[in-house]
């Protein structure tokens, strides 16, 4: 029996929405940014006949969607915190529009609130919790619901939760296909670009899991894990030399790993084997990666490294459960800009112990950093995660939604002493201090010359002042309303 006629889809939201099956950190960036769907790959390219639709970086609409859903049986859709109320809403549609059609959502928060999910929206068959690949495949393949582990549903008016499934062990990943490949067969890939990355790019794992206890990090607490497993060195350069001829035009690869390098061994292994491949890269990085394996990666192609520094706060670090010190961070960023990577730094303001002062240390430690780029974020707490719990155990969580109505990320936890206005406007300072500063300037400028993408930088540029002014008219409106609050309370007290 042939299995059932598959769509994975990465759903239409916001418009210019990163979303919830590309990115750990969904939300409409301040630059129009795209990841890839990666975790819908493997189940897409273990089923005939099924097809990988990513809505928002073709710039599908819903109607779109439901247009083409009609040559298929089972809509598999990664939903996302911000993008649930218009996935389930949709589904609905769907459902009714093609009321034979089997419906599962994957991704953290129907993972972390199962219940909810399948109580909110009745037209959602199935959901598979945490990893889905097998699941999703058994069930395209006809096996009953209740052989099925990892899956809840409703069955007589009750919801039911099958055992969890074992996590996909390193023999399974190596024996999965290759994403790029159904990146070729499905994906546009120069419709995907992210700022600070070459484009045309391409990302893959390399790994799955993550073995750092972040407590703020989604996806490891969520979906992924902390067991960290590795693809074998041979399997992963195998497939980057047949993307190489897949994608002659592409300009970079990206290895979209939680942790690339956080095992030396294992990192400098692989090296010697993408090293005659002649390839560019880039990847995620700790800052404990030391000299010798930074050198083995600039040697073997790296160019670029994604390097999560938070915060410039030593105490905010221990609070995270980061793992790292401010002064390793420090020399970490030194052998970088001795070996030449260039190195992209996130930093998140809000997170536990933030104070006007420790956003102030941030600012300084990025500049002392020196990076080529970053990025400011500010904190989230996704349920499923330990922020989550201690921000709402304390009660920082406000009643503001976590973005606007374009999707963009809005503060939505605020300390005693830190008004969550005042952490938005410190994003927009955090930026003008930084790329303001002669130096940033002229580096992001002659980039953008040597690369011969002058056009690219001038569009990211109009839609980070866009961007920059709606959030800057937000904060003051909040910064007002909470002014009439506060003088209202005063006058009912008088």
């Amino acid at each position: 029996m042939k299995p059932l006629k598959t769509l994975f889809l990465n759903p239409p939201s916001f418009e210019k929405f990163d979303g919830g099956a590309s990115s750990r950190w969904p939300a409409t960036r301040e630059i129009e940014s795209y990841w890839y769907p990666v975790w819908l790959t493997y189940p897409a390219g273990m089923l005939e006949g099924s097809r990988l639709v990513d809505a928002p970086p073709h710039h599908l609409k819903w109607q779109d969607v439901v247009e083409i859903l009609k040559d298929y049986e089972f809509l598999v859709l990664f939903t996302s915190t911000m993008g649930w109320e218009g996935d389930q809403k949709m589904a609905e549609v769907i459902k009714q529009t093609y009321p034979s059609i089997k419906i599962s959502f994957v991704g953290p928060p129907v993972t972390t609130s199962t219940d909810k999910a399948l109580n909110e929206c009745a037209a959602i068959d199935f959901i598979c919790r945490r990893e889905f690949d097998f699941s999703i495949v058994e069930f395209a393949n006809h096996k009953p619901l209740a052989e099925i582990l990892g899956v809840s549903y409703r069955e007589n008016g009750q919801i039911v939760h099958n055992p969890d499934r074992a996590q996909v062990t390193p023999e399974e990943l190596d024996e999965m296909p290759w994403a790029t490949e159904i990146y070729h067969r499905d994906l546009d890939v120069t419709k995907y670009s992210v700022p600070f990355l070459l484009h045309p790019y391409v990302s893959l794992y390399s790994t799955r899991g993550c073995p750092a206890q972040c407590t703020f990090c989604l996806w490891p607490q969520t979906l992924s894990g902390h067991a960290w497993r590795k693809r074998s060195t041979d399997d992963v350069a195998a497939e980057m030399k047949q993307a190489k001829e897949l994608f002659p035009h592409v300009k970079e690869f990206f290895f979209d790993d939680d942790t690339f390098n956080i095992q030396r061994a294992r990192t400098v292994e692989l090296c010697e084997k993408l090293k005659p491949l002649g390839l560019t890269w880039s990847c995620t990085s700790r800052v404990t990666t030391d000299f010798e394996t930074l050198k083995a990666m600039k040697e073997a192609g790296c160019r670029l490294l994604i390097v999560g520094y938070e915060s410039g706060d030593e105490q905010i670090l221990k609070n995270i459960k980061k793992g790292a010190t401010v002064q390793r961070a420090l020399d970490f960023t030194r052998d970088c800009h001795k070996l030449g990577l260039v190195v992209h730094g996130d930093f998140i303001l809000g997170l536990p112990g933030e104070t006007r002062e420790s956003i102030r240390n941030t600012i300084e430690f990025a500049k002392q950093l020196d990076c080529e780029t970053i990025q400011v974020s500010i904190a989230h707490a996704f349920p499923g995660t330990e922020f989550y719990d201690y921000a709402k155990t304390n009660g920082f969580i406000t009643n503001e939604a976590m973005a606007d109505d374009g999707g963009h990320q809005m503060a939505h936890i605020e300390y005693p002493g830190l008004p969550v206005e005042y952490v938005m406007e410190m994003v927009h300072k955090f930026y003008d201090e930084y790329y303001f500063r002669p130096k940033a300037a002229f580096r992001v400028v002659w980039q953008a010359i040597v690369n011969r993408d002058v056009p690219r930088l001038y569009t990211e540029a109009v839609s980070f002042m866009k961007l920059r002014s709606q959030r800057n008219k937000a904060a003051r409106a909040a910064k007002e309303a909470n002014a009439v609050k506060a003088q209202e309370s005063v006058s009912m007290n008088a």
